[in-house]
C-alpha cells in the first residue's frame, strides 16, 4: 500500500496545478483527512491517499483526469487524489489556505468541521489520534466546543460522534 509524505503530497498537488495551467483551468480543492493532518497539523508523517472535495472547476472529471495523469507520471495509485470523503463534509466552513501554486489553491475547512468529520468517521486509532490533535487546536469548554462541532456532523452518525467526543474529552481533560 502506497503512503504519501508531506513532500510527496505537496509535489503531487503542485504538479496537478501545473497540468491545470496547461489545460487552461484553475483548480480549487478543500483538503481533508490524513493529507491535511500531514500538511497543516503535522500530526503524522504520511497518509494513504489525498482526500479532497473539488470546488472548481465545475467539471470535476477534468480534475480527476489530471490527477490520473499525475499518478501515471509518478507511478502512484490512480486514486491517490480522491473525493470520497466529501460525504463527510456537511456544509463548508472557511479555513486557511494550505497550499497555493500556479493553477491550484487548496484550502482547509475550519478545525471544528474537521473534528466533526473525524468524530463522524471514528473508525480506528488514526481517527482517534487525529481527533485528539484537532481538539488541541480548538479553544473553549466541553459544551462550547461541542456546539461548534455538532452542526457539521454527518447525518446518521450524530450519536456515534457524541459518544466519541465524550470519550475523547474525558481522555484529554478528565470528567469535567
Amino acid at each position: 500500500m502506497a503512503t504519501f509524505t508531506r513532500k510527496e503530497i505537496a509535489e503531487g498537488i503542485e504538479r496537478l496545478g501545473q497540468l491545470a495551467v496547461e489545460s487552461g483551468i484553475k483548480i480549487e480543492l478543500i483538503l481533508v483527512g490524513g493529507a491535511l493532518m500531514v500538511l497543516r497539523f503535522r500530526a503524522r508523517e504520511s497518509t494513504r491517499d489525498v482526500d479532497v472535495a473539488i470546488v472548481a472547476p465545475a467539471e470535476v472529471h477534468k480534475v480527476r483526469e489530471l490527477a490520473r495523469a499525475v499518478a501515471t507520471e509518478y507511478g502512484w495509485p490512480e486514486d491517490w487524489l480522491n473525493d470520497g470523503a466529501k460525504g463527510y463534509l456537511i456544509g463548508l466552513s472557511s479555513g486557511p489556505i494550505v497550499l497555493s501554486a500556479p493553477g491550484i489553491e487548496v484550502r482547509s475547512p475550519g478545525t471544528a468541521q474537521l473534528l466533526a468529520m473525524k468524530l463522524s468517521a471514528w473508525r480506528d486509532d488514526v481517527d482517534i489520534n487525529d481527533a485528539a490533535r484537532l481538539l488541541e487546536e480548538i479553544e473553549g469548554g466541553r459544551d462550547e466546543i461541542w456546539r461548534e462541532v455538532e452542526r457539521y456532523l454527518t447525518p446518521g452518525n450524530e450519536l456515534k460522534a457524541q459518544y466519541a467526543y465524550a470519550d475523547l474529552w474525558e481522555l484529554r481533560h478528565g470528567k469535567n
